[in-house]
C-alpha cells in the first residue's frame, strides 16, 4: 500500500505518540508552528505552556527523572534555545533522559547568520549525548527513535534536535518507527563471583548509591541487600532518595556539609562499592574524600555506561550493568552479615535530628521536623541550588526513588519548575518546592504555569536577603568584605497572591507548623514565605563562626 503524505510537523507529533509521549513543555515560537498545529488534533499529548525556556527545560528534565523516559521540550531558535541550555546541562550532569526540540531557520538561509540562527550541533554538542539537525522530513521517524534510544540507553541524558521551519511544512511519505524501550543489561556472572569474593574478605565495606538509571526496583533490591549483608548505604550528592531513608542500612548522604562521622566511615572503608554514581566533585569533596587512586581501598564501580568505568577512578572491579538488573543479581550474592550498618544508621538518625538554636527567631531545623510530622512520607521535595537546601538534605527523610528532585549540577531556579512537572505527573502525591530568595526569582514566573495548568503544590521560599552560598564563601575567603551578595526582595507572599496562589508569611519558628497546617488544608498552589536571618547561614554553622575561622 502507498504510504500517505503528512507534513513534517504531523510526522513528528505522530512519532511522539508512538513513543508514548503524553506531555510536552514549551514556550511557543513561530519556528515550529507546524508542530503546534499538529498538536491541536492530538489530545493524547498535554501541552504545558510555560513562561521562560529555562523553566521549560527544567520541567522536561524533572519529568524524565520521574518517568525514566525522555521528558520532551520544544523551544524556538536563538534566545529560546540559549535559555533552555541550562536544562540540557542539568539533564547531562544528573543523567536524566530528555529531548529538546528546537525550531530552526529555514534550510535555504542556513549559514548566513539569519534571524536568531545558531549552530545547535556545535552549541549543544559538549553538553548533550547527541545534537543533530533534521533536514529531511522523511527521516523524522529515524531521528526521533534514535533520540529516544540515545536518551535512555547507557547513562541517560539529553538529546537536542533542531527542526528547520520549512522542513516541518514539507508534505512527504514517512514510515513510522515503533516504540523504543529501555534496554537492561545484566552483570556478567563471573564478575559477580569476583564481587562476592571481595565482599567476603572486606572488613569495612561501604556502598555509595544512586545515579544513572536508578529506579524503584534497584532501590528495593539494594536496600534489602544492604540490610541483610550489613553494608552501609551512603547516598551520592542529591541522590538521597535512592533507598528509603528508614532502611536500617541507610547511613546518610555525601555532598556539601555531610555528617563528619559518615566522612570518617567512608575514609576508613577498605572496600567501596559505587553503585550507579559517577563519583563526581560534590560527592567526593573535590576528589579528596575518595581520591582517583584511593590508596588502601579497593573500589568496585557499577554503572550502565562502559564509558564511565575507569574514566576518572582506578577501578579494581568494573561492572557494566543496568541498576535494576544489578540489584537482582546482588540479591543472590552470599556474604557475611555484619552489625556495622546498624551503627551507621544510628549515626545518621542522630545527625538528622536538629538541635535547638537559642535566640534564632525562625529556625529551619524544627520547620523541617514539622513537615516530617505533618506531610505524607512519600512527599516529593523539589529544590534548586543554595544553602537553604541543606536543611532539607540533612533533616528530611526521603521515602525512596522519585521523592527527591534536585539538580546535582547545582543550578538555581530548578525547584519551582520541577514541582510543576511533579504535580502534573504525580497528582495524587504531595509536592513541595523549596527555594531560596535568589533561587526563587530565577524561575518564580512559573507560578503562572502552575496556576494555569491546575497544579496542586506547596512552595516554600526561604528569604534571608542574600545570595547565601556566595556570602558564605566570601566570609570564608575574604572575611567582612561583602560584595554583590545582598538582595532587596519583594513581598513573596503578596507576589504569590498576585499570581492567584494562597500564601502566608512566617517569621517565627512557632508559627510555622500552624501555617503549614493551613497551607495543607488548601488546594492549588500555596506559598509560605519564610523570613530568616542570613547569620544562620547553614544547618551547622553561622556567618560569625565562619568569619572567626577565616
Amino acid at each position: 500500500m502507498e504510504t500517505p503524505t503528512r507534513t513534517g510537523g504531523r510526522i513528528l507529533v505522530d512519532q511522539l505518540v508512538a513513543q508514548g509521549c503524553d506531555r510536552i513543555f514549551t514556550v511557543p515560537g513561530e519556528s515550529f508552528l507546524a508542530v503546534l498545529d499538529a498538536l491541536v488534533d492530538v489530545p493524547a499529548i498535554d501541552v504545558v505552556t510555560c513562561r521562560q525556556e529555562g523553566g521549560v527545560a527544567f520541567m522536561a528534565c524533572a519529568d524524565g527523572a520521574l518517568t525514566h523516559r525522555p521528558g520532551v521540550a520544544f523551544v524556538t531558535r536563538g534566545p529560546g534555545a540559549t535559555n533552555a541550555a541550562i536544562g540540557v546541562h542539568v539533564a547531562r550532569q544528573d543523567s536524566q533522559p530528555m529531548i529538546l526540540f528546537i525550531g530552526d531557520v529555514d534550510r535555504g538561509t542556513r549559514d548566513r547568520e539569519a534571524f536568531q540562527e545558531v549552530d545547535f550541533a556545535a552549541m549543544f554538542g559538549p553538553i548533550a549525548k547527541w545534537a543533530a539537525r533534521i533536514d529531511d522530513a522523511r527521516r523524522i521517524p529515524e531521528y526521533v527513535a534514535r533520540a529516544y534510544a540515545t536518551a535512555m540507553y547507557g547513562r541517560p541524558g539529553p538529546v537536542v534536535l533542531a527542526l528547520p521551519e520549512d522542513m516541518l511544512l514539507d508534505e512527504v511519505a514517512a514510515i513510522d518507527r515503533p516504540r523504543v524501550e529501555r534496554v537492561g543489561q545484566a552483570p556478567d556472572p563471573d564478575v559477580m563471583e569476583q564481587l562476592a569474593d571481595l565482599l567476603a574478605t572486606a572488613e569495612r565495606p561501604v556502598a555509595i548509591i544512586g545515579g544513572a538509571g536508578w529506579d524503584a526496583a534497584a532501590g528495593q533490591d539494594i536496600a534489602a541487600w544492604g540490610d541483610r549483608a550489613g553494608v552501609p548505604l551512603v547516598a551520592a550528592f542529591r541522590r538521597q532518595d535512592a533507598v528509603p531513608n528508614d532502611c536500617p542500612a541507610y547511613a546518610g548522604n555525601l555532598g556539601y556539609g555531610p555528617n563528619p562521622a559518615l566522612v570518617e566511615r567512608v575514609k576508613a572503608a577498605d572496600l567501596l562499592l559505587v553503585l550507579g554514581a559517577r563519583l563526581g566533585e560534590a560527592t567526593t569533596d573535590g576528589y579528596k574524600l575518595i581520591t582517583p587512586e584511593h590508596p588502601g581501598q579497593r573500589l568496585v564501580h557499577v554503572h550502565p555506561d562502559p564509558a564511565e568505568l575507569g574514566m576518572t577512578y582506578r577501578t579494581d572491579l568494573a561492572i557494566c550493568a543496568s541498576m535494576a538488573e544489578f540489584g537482582e543479581a546482588l540479591a543472590l550474592v552470599d556474604g557475611p552479615s555484619r552489625s556495622y550498618d546498624l551503627e551507621a544508621h544510628d549515626a545518621y538518625c542522630a545527625w538528622a535530628t536538629p538541635s535547638e538554636r537559642p535566640g534564632v527567631a525562625l529556625d529551619l531545623g524544627p520547620c523541617v521536623m514539622a513537615m516530617r510530622a505533618a506531610l505524607p512520607g512519600d512527599t516529593i521535595i523539589c529544590n534548586g541550588a543554595g544553602n537553604f537546601s541543606g536543611w532539607w538534605h540533612r533533616y528530611w527523610r526521603y521515602a525512596g526513588p522519585g521523592t527527591q528532585l534536585a539538580p546535582t549540577a547545582g543550578a538555581m531556579g530548578y525547584g519551582v519548575p520541577a514541582a510543576v512537572a511533579a504535580s502534573l505527573r504525580r497528582p495524587e502525591r504531595m509536592v513541595v518546592a523549596v527555594a531560596g530568595d535568589g533561587d526563587f526569582l530565577m524561575n518564580g514566573q512559573e507560578l503562572a504555569t502552575a496556576i494555569q495548568h491546575g497544579c496542586d503544590m506547596l512552595v516554600i521560599v526561604v528569604d534571608n536577603g542574600a545570595y547565601g552560598t556566595i556570602r558564605m564563601h566570601q566570609e570564608r575567603e575574604f572575611p567582612e568584605r561583602q560584595s554583590a551578595t545582598r538582595l532587596v526582595n519583594p513581598d513573596f507572599a503578596l507576589l504569590a497572591r498576585a499570581f492567584g496562589a494562597w500564601s502566608e508569611t512566617v517569621e517565627r519558628t512557632d508559627d510555622f507548623a500552624p501555617a503549614l497546617a493551613r497551607a495543607a488544608g488548601e488546594k492549588g498552589v500555596r506559598l509560605l514565605h519564610l523570613k530568616t536571618d542570613v547569620e544562620q547561614i547553614t544547618a551547622g554553622t553561622t556567618l560569625s563562626a565562619i568569619r572567626k575561622k577565616g
